[in-house]
């Protein structure tokens, strides 16, 4: 099911605040009548609230997030064009979308949006915060919300702060974008930067995916003959051309920003403290060929939690096995789920 809920204002950690913010949501399963029977899954960065399209080995009977026993919801992030606040939504100073004026907005603002969003569904216990990269870092987020209603966490495919290394594949993208001649700053109303934003989500793809995958798949094979492109220049374009079309370029500089502001110690203390301040039960799972946040980073991850288990998701397709891989997550989830006890004690033995 899907829902757009609104509230009248929502104060930043930047200390600005928005008015009028809606808040897209999708649901699967129905709220026990304690209402502490939730899961919380959060997307990735070009992802929708609609996790059932691109998470549909995890969500449904019998899966590790079962629609028979839990309520799942995933609500989307500020700053996404798929339905809450972001630069496409009206500005209720000035009557028109909010374009590049758009404030700066941090995964702390989203999931303490996404929290109040809980609250106003009358939810009391979340048992489960998860999702893989962007979701991961919201996951990681929701702990912070305390153990007395957040149960447990499982980030996948993330670290617990944004790296020079992503930070620097954000601003190569975001660059790409901006030597586009029709950004103007992102004004560009009816005329997009189109060809901008498909060379951000063509440089995206390749720290998505792994050398191994790439040459298995493409190798040095062309289109059609000699004369014509490579054929993974072929599939690059196609992906950018693709995102061109169900995308919007000031969401995607946003929606970087906002992936760069991760950082679970702003804020809250020393790194190491804070991560071992997590109380929670926490599932890291890792991807042995992820170039953009490596496996290094989820192990330092699960060392630092003290109560963590690190599962290592194998597989050639790189950063994207969290989405390509979901049968194997599936049953890595289930098991882990189940060791420990994970929901409402009725469900745990159900």
């Amino acid at each position: 099911m899907s829902e757009i809920h609104v509230f009248d204002e929502h104060t930043l950690e930047s200390g600005k605040r928005l008015r009028r913010v809606p808040v897209a949501y999708h649901t699967w399963g129905a709220l026990n009548e304690a209402r502490d029977n939730v899961i919380v899954v959060g997307h990735a960065l070009t992802g929708s609230s609609d996790a059932a399209d691109w998470w549909d080995g995890l969500i449904g009977p019998g899966r590790a997030l079962d629609t028979d026993r839990f309520f799942v919801i995933c609500p989307n992030v500020l700053a996404s064009p798929y339905g809450s606040a972001s630069p496409l939504t009206v500005n209720p100073d000035t009557g028109e979308p909010y374009g590049p004026d758009f404030p700066r907005v941090t995964i702390h603002d989203t999931v303490r949006l996404h929290r109040r969003l809980l609250d106003r569904l009358g939810v009391r216990r979340v048992v489960l915060a998860t999702g893989g990269s962007m979701g991961g870092m919201q996951a990681l987020e929701w702990a912070f919300e305390g153990d007395d209603f957040v149960e447990a966490i499982a980030p996948i495919a993330v670290n617990g702060r944004h790296a020079a290394w992503q930070i620097g594949w954000s601003e190569a993208q975001r660059q790409a974008l901006y030597a586009d001649s029709k950004w103007q700053g992102g004004n560009y109303e009816d005329d997009p930067p189109r060809a901008g934003l498909a060379a951000a989500r063509m440089a995206a793809m390749v720290s998505y995916r792994s050398r191994a995958s790439f040459e298995e798949r493409f190798g040095r094979g062309r289109t059609n003959g000699e004369d014509s492109s490579y054929a993974v220049e072929s599939y690059l374009r196609y992906q950018g051309e693709k995102l061109v079309g169900r995308f919007d370029a000031n969401c995607y500089v946003r929606l970087t920003q906002q992936m760069d502001s991760h950082d679970v110690a702003r804020g809250r203390g020393e790194y190491a403290d804070v991560l071992r301040s997590i109380r929670q039960p926490a599932l890291v799972v890792g991807i042995d060929t992820d170039v953009l946040y490596p496996l290094d980073e989820q192990r330092a991850l699960a060392e630092h939690l003290p109560n963590a288990t690190l599962e290592v998701l194998r597989s050639p397709h790189g950063h994207d096995a969290f989405l390509i891989e979901t049968e194997t997550l599936n049953v890595m989830m289930r098991a882990w789920m189940r060791e420990n006890e994970i929901g409402p004690a009725q469900l745990v033995r159900s």
